[in-house]
Order: C-alpha cells, then structure tokens, then sequence
C-alpha cells in the first residue's frame, strides 16, 4: 500500500474499515495532507457511505469547508472547550466560531 499516492491510500484504509460493516464510523482527520481533488474524492466517498449504507458517521476534521460541506450537525470545540453546536448555517454565523476557526470572513 506504501506505493499508492497518499489520497488513493486514505481511501482503501476507509474501504477496509467499512469491510466490517460499521453502524458507526469514526473518522479522525481523514482529509489531512490531501489536495483540493483528493478532498472533493474522499467527501463524496465519506457522503455516499452515509447516503447508501445508512453508516453514522462522526468526524474530527479542522477543514472547516469540508466540515461546512458534509456534516448534518456540527459540535465546534476550541481548546477542548465546546463553543457551538447545531446545523452548519448556525455555525457558520456563530461569532466564537468565526473567532476561533473562520477568521473574520466566513466559510460560504
């Protein structure tokens, strides 16, 4: 597996974890070192397993597009401390969140 491009390899180490049919999945930045491609690849991947399978899936990721972009509900930590929590328009005009992770202008 060492051989495969890094985004191709995060993608089979999903297709392993979903060998044993989880109801539950959770994935812990599986975006991170991936190119804008390789990202837009592993999003429809993660939307489709959730989509198709009925899979929950919680994810821990700091691309806050990508968060925007796949996630029902979101629950926004910042040192540890929870600062948000609810839909991704709610999120996206929440001024801790803004503060803490989106700069001054927002993630569309």
């Amino acid at each position: 597996m060492g051989a495969l491009p890094h985004g191709l390899r995060k993608r089979v180490e999903l297709g392993r974890a979903l060998a044993l049919e989880p109801q539950l999945l959770l994935l812990d930045e599986p975006m991170t070192g991936m190119n804008l491609e390789e990202k837009e690849d592993m999003a429809r991947f993660i939307l489709d397993i959730n989509d198709l399978q009925g899979t929950t899936i919680l994810l821990i990721e700091h691309d806050m597009g990508v968060v925007m972009d796949i996630a029902d509900r979101i629950l926004v930590l910042d040192f540890g401390m929870k600062i948000a929590e609810g839909m991704p328009e709610e999120i996206r005009q929440d001024e801790a969140v803004i503060n803490a992770y989106l700069g001054q202008a927002s993630v569309q």
